[in-house]
């Protein structure tokens, strides 16, 4: 029977990949019917439109510092990765990137690496690493490497709250309708005694079902389908009623959590990005997490839809296609949805006696005081399960320095473990490590490769002031001598690069 259900589930997954997009409106002038979503990576060669409604959050990127004068670099750590996949279709499709959806951090965080796993009790783990840079001859790269513990998705009772919207700037193939396949196969994959309740909002907000069981997937997937898009956005009520609904079905010890799709454009009550925060930072007071999943393109709305995440102790990523909707909730969905790690946040200290300065590469937006950092009731970041994040430090070592012996930086991480880990959440936890002048290595691995490449990428996208000697076509080649294979999504990203090359040179 176990079988049995695996096929079905496998059939049904496929099936969605080609369908039309479910039931959303369309008033095409011919009649006709929205285009097929490809089911591939992006809408490769559809015209999306324009994208001057598209608004993201300004990044000033990070100076180098004196590690002399200010030798402590505090920072919130996350798990975000919506600003690769939006790339990735932008580049897919010809357009002109904005620098500011260009998110080194979340760029680099949306792919796995070969990082020391959490061992024994251990909820997180941290890896360094020193290397020349390969795109600045004058620079040292060092990289650290947090890992999560992974827990299985089925180990524990799910109270979900679907947060759709469903108003008129939802209407397409790329969004309501990506959208409705995404949850369709989040629903195949919950247990029986899981949760699911659904709250549509467009003029108004709307309970389309309330606390049903898992078991009942017909019938959850059935008010999906019936989902069509039209109106104005009343995001703020949707959010109300949410989260009333989650707390109302809420299971001590286990998983509860919002999970909002939208383009982020909120247009009726509170709609302004600093109301959102205060909005949603009043509700996560109530035990419940929150993961957004930006869609859509040329009323894309990144600042709103991260502050929500920022604020509502949650993620956000970004769905540009029917492949990326299942690799997050399906092929992925523990580190999706089941948080192990709240308020993680890092303090690193520089030896000046190796470092004359260093630079954080991205993080802008995250920055913290060092009163910020020891403050245990300061709202940070969060980790899910089996994610593993990136920091990259760009480094100029002071003149003579020796990299055979001795302490270059200190590393600190504080985090608070969840319900999910089997942590007490009001309890905060520490985890420590010295990165030594030892660490350091001229040849690059295979992760020191892929991380220097996404970086040096992220640097050429945004023609960035630290780009130093960045190349496209020395970058290609050095991913060209990487042996990718093994990972799907590393090895799209060097077609992807590939890609942007050709879309300059024509």
């Amino acid at each position: 029977m176990k079988s049995l259900k695996n096929i079905l589930s496998f059939i049904l997954i496929i099936a969605l990949a080609v369908l039309p997009a479910c039931s959303a409106s369309y008033d095409g002038e011919d009649g006709s019917s929205p285009p097929l979503f490809s089911g591939e990576t992006s809408f490769d060669g559809e015209d999306l439109g324009d994208q001057s409604g598209n608004n993201y959050t300004e990044i000033v990127e990070n100076a180098f510092i004196s590690a002399a004068q200010k030798p402590n670099s505090y920072f919130s750590i996350d798990a975000n990765t919506s600003s690769y996949p939006n790339l990735r279709s932008l580049i897919n499709n010809g357009y002109t990137i904005d620098k500011n959806a260009v998110r080194v951090e979340e760029m680099l965080n949306y792919f796995n690496y070969d990082y020391a796993k959490p061992e024994g009790d251990e909820i997180l783990s941290l890896t360094s690493s020193v290397f020349d840079n390969p795109y600045n001859p004058e620079t040292k790269l060092l990289t650290v490497g947090l890992a999560a513990r992974e827990v299985e998705f089925t180990s524990q009772r799910n109270n979900l709250v679907f947060l759709i919207d469903v108003s008129g700037s939802m209407f397409g193939a790329d969004r309501l309708g990506l959208v409705q396949q995404a949850f369709m196969m989040l629903a195949e994959n919950l247990g029986d005694d899981d949760r699911v309740s659904i709250v549509t909002y467009a003029g108004s907000d709307r309970v389309a079902l309330e606390g049903a069981y898992g078991r009942d997937k017909a019938n959850i997937m059935a008010v999906i389908e019936d989902l069509s898009a039209g109106g104005s956005t009343a995001g703020a009520d949707g959010i109300n009623t949410a989260y009333a609904l989650a707390e109302r079905y809420f299971i001590q010890g286990g998983n509860n959590r919002v999970i909002l799709a939208t383009d982020g454009d909120f247009n009726v009550g509170v709609s302004g990005t600093s109301q959102l925060e205060k909005l949603i930072k009043n509700k996560r007071e109530s035990g419940v997490y929150l993961s957004v999943f930006g869609v859509g393109y040329g009323n894309y709305q990144a600042e709103k839809m991260e502050a929500l995440a920022l604020n509502g102790n949650g993620t956000y990523s970004f769905l540009d296609s029917v492949a990326e909707a299942r690799r997050a909730l399906v092929e992925q969905i523990g580190g999706t949805i089941l948080t192990v790690a709240k308020d993680v946040k890092a303090g690193i200290t520089f030896n000046p006696d190796y470092i004359d300065s260093y630079r954080l590469i991205g993080y802008e937006n995250k920055l913290m005081s060092e009163d910020e950092f020891n403050d245990s009731a300061k709202d940070a970041g969060e980790l899910g399960s089996g994610h593993t994040v990136t920091v990259v430090y760009e480094l100029k070592l002071v003149e003579n320095a020796s990299l055979t012996e001795g302490n270059i930086a200190d590393v600190t991480v504080r985090y608070k473990p969840t319900e999910n880990s089997g942590g007490l959440s009001s309890e905060s936890s520490e985890l420590k490590m010295s990165v030594e002048a030892a660490d350091y290595h001229s040849a690059m691995t295979q992760n020191d490769a892929f991380v220097a490449s996404v970086v040096e990428f992220a640097l050429i996208l945004r023609d960035s002031d630290y780009k130093a000697n960045a190349d496209l076509n020395a970058l290609i080649t050095r991913l060209d001598d990487l042996d990718l294979s093994s990972d799907q999504f590393k090895d799209e990203f060097r077609s992807l690069v590939k890609k942007y090359r050709n879309n300059t040179e024509n």
